[in-house]
């Protein structure tokens, strides 16, 4: 990829407004008659309503009530998620799984970086009129490897769903000043969508005795465009740049100091990512509408650099190529539907690591697989729905994995809903688990097997005041073998991975609420009780108790509206590395609430003015040992559409 230089300069020319152009969510996040793209192969959406497995569907109107800039801070309302965001690494763990068993997507498009097998969700800044879709349990059978905590696919606005041209511009403490500009239109045969945004911060300490204030500059630039040039016929492109400059400090490495293993200010130390990603879709059908073939190509080139106070000291890049078929053919009609799709993937990555030290390989390596994929859907009436998928993997370094997936919904005439899944998951290992990063500080090993996970989950919902009010809990079990860990082999004792001979199993129940109330109250709840036990010791990161609420009022004519969330993380226990052996010490991670408020003004008809309010409690919290976080923030600014 040629490395394009970044200019915040261009982005800061504004932000977009963003109308709520899709329906309003229910207790999961989603209307049952909002339909999701994210879990199924087949060209046709899913309804809400119809699905087996825990969806959640944060919207346009969540965000922008919520006055979203970064999609991981919005995630924290999701049953099921962990953040834990630390600078140059933001992680999301599902339902207890690694940040590495997520996959996330980008309209369409699989963004984690090659190299690391994750995608960093503190690069991703919020678009207007986006929407989130959230998949939990494994979904290997559809997506392959990396699904098994679940599916994470952010989605921007096409120019026919949020024409106009609409800008935005915020600032406020810790030095932050946040834009963003959007430019949109189309027709009926086409319609495209540009956009940019930047959000910056001169920051704060995140050393418990620091005094070093971390920079981040995070921006990104889009383009989404839909073609018909017939009846029958879709043409889709989308193209996203996103680059990332973060300040970072390390822990002391002396043995000696009283801070050994703590966060300390480190000058020079920072981070610049940058990820190039492109998607091309081109749609057709046959009978009528009823057999539906598409066809597309997909690049993700990402890069990653560290610096210290004597210049660069490491890097990676990654590349990952992928084409796909997906063929469904349509049976039936509304009272009874069916639709079997058949799809098939063929992806190659490369990765290299760039270490300048000399002391890493920095050779380049590649892997190639072929996937096949088998599904089944029927739908009956609005009520009911049952679906099973089939997939085989060959990969050109590990053995064949064949993974599955069943899930059922029904709703019965009093409003009550059942619904159940079932599936299995994969994750191949990484480059550096592989190859290793640095020789004699951590070796990789190329006999490493795929992790595999097998899970279930159960689920029911009610309705209230015809749908005015809906609530519901879900509970789930998995278990997951040949857990990648690293490990410290005699002789040399030196860092390196292997496959766990346990097992590792993850239980726990999601509880959510959401309510309607009048025109102008829309109450969201969520709540997560989690037990997950890697060989029988309590996962690191993941809290067994996390909760949020979230409350919006809006005036009879549209033009005030108050926004407050509430979001709790429950303790949690951390690996630290404070002991002279260096052999990792468990501590305990405190509880935390933070409490958030934010409220607009629209002006007149084109210009609105909004405040935003975070950590209104003042809360010291940390999600990582020893890496601590910003207390009281607050910006003010304005937005305008036209």
């Amino acid at each position: 990829m040629k490395h394009i230089r970044f200019v915040p300069a261009l982005l800061l020319a504004g932000a977009a407004a963003t109308p709520a152009w899709a329906q309003t969510v229910d207790p999961d996040g989603a209307a049952d008659q909002d339909l999701i793209v994210t879990g199924t192969r087949a060209d046709t959406a899913i309804p809400v309503g119809q699905t087996g497995g825990a969806v959640t569907v944060l919207d346009s109107a969540a965000l922008e009530e919520r006055q979203t800039r970064m999609v991981a801070d919005i995630l924290r309302d999701v049953p099921g998620v962990a953040v834990a965001r630390v600078p140059g690494q933001t992680q999301i763990r599902l339902r207890g799984t690694e940040a590495n068993q997520v996959l996330v997507l980008i309209d369409g498009i699989e963004v984690s970086d090659p190299f690391t097998g994750e995608f960093d969700l503190g690069t991703l800044p919020a678009d207007a009129g986006g929407r989130i879709e959230v998949l939990r349990g494994q979904q290997s059978a559809i997506y392959g490897s990396d699904a098994i905590g679940g599916v994470i696919h952010y989605i921007t606005a096409t120019g026919r769903e949020m024409p106009g041209l609409s800008a935005r511009i915020e600032a406020g403490s810790l030095g932050t000043v946040n834009g963003a500009v959007r430019a949109a239109g189309g027709g009926d045969v086409a319609d495209y969508a540009l956009t940019a945004t930047l959000n910056t911060m001169a920051g704060t300490s995140n050393a418990r005795t620091g005094g070093r204030d971390l920079r981040d500059d995070t921006g990104a630039i889009a383009f989404k465009g839909n073609w018909q040039p017939g009846a029958d016929a879709r043409i889709t492109a989308v193209a996203r740049y996103s680059h990332s400059r973060q300040d970072f400090n390390d822990t002391d490495s002396n043995p000696a100091s009283p801070t050994f293993g703590y966060v300390v200010d480190t000058p020079g130390n920072h981070v610049e990512s940058e990820g190039l990603y492109a998607l091309l879709r081109g749609t057709f059908t046959l009978l009528d509408g009823r057999w539906s073939h598409s066809v597309s190509g997909q690049i993700a080139d990402t890069r990653r650099d560290g610096y210290n106070a004597a210049g660069r000291s490491y890097g990676d890049v990654g590349t990952r190529l992928k084409g796909s078929y997906e063929t469904t053919l349509t049976l039936g009609g509304a009272a009874f539907r069916q639709l079997f799709t058949v799809a098939a993937d063929v992806e190659r990555e490369r990765y290299r690591n760039t270490d300048p030290t000399g002391f890493a390989f920095t050779g380049a390596r590649h892997v190639s697989n072929v996937g096949i994929v088998a599904q089944y859907e029927a739908r009956i009436g609005e009520r009911g729905a049952f679906g099973a998928s089939l997939r085989h993997d060959a990969n050109d370094l590990f053995d064949d994995t064949t993974t599955y997936r069943l899930q059922g919904s029904y709703r019965f005439a009093s409003g009550t809903r059942l619904r159940a899944a079932a599936g299995s998951g994969v994750k191949n290992p990484g480059f550096y688990e592989l190859y290793g990063y640095i020789d004699g500080r951590f070796i990789g090993n190329s006999a490493l097997k795929p992790e595999r996970s097998e899970g279930w989950e159960a689920g029911i919902e009610q309705q209230v005041d015809g749908g005015g009010i809906v609530f519901g809990t879900t509970y789930f079990q998995s278990v997951l073998r040949d857990e990648i860990y690293t490990s410290y082999p005699a002789p040399t004792y030196v860092a390196t991975p292997a496959n766990s001979t346990g097992r590792s199993r993850q239980h726990g129940v999601e509880a959510y609420v959401n309510a309607r109330l009048g025109a102008g109250w829309r109450i969201d709840g969520a709540y997560t009780w989690l037990h997950a036990r890697e060989r029988g010791a309590e996962e690191v990161r993941r809290p067994p108790h996390s909760a949020s609420l979230a409350v919006n009022w809006s005036a009879p004519d549209g033009r005030v509206s108050v926004n407050a969330v509430v979001r709790y993380t429950g303790v949690a226990r951390d690996l630290a590395y404070i002991d002279p052996s260096y052999v990792p010490v468990r501590v305990r991670l405190d509880d935390y609430a933070l409490v958030n408020l934010a409220a607009e003004w629209r002006v007149t008809r084109t210009l609105s003015v909004f405040a935003r309010g975070d950590n209104l409690l003042d809360a010291r919290y940390e999600s990582v040992f020893s890496f601590t976080n910003p207390g009281i923030t607050g910006v003010a600014g304005m937005r305008a559409r036209f």
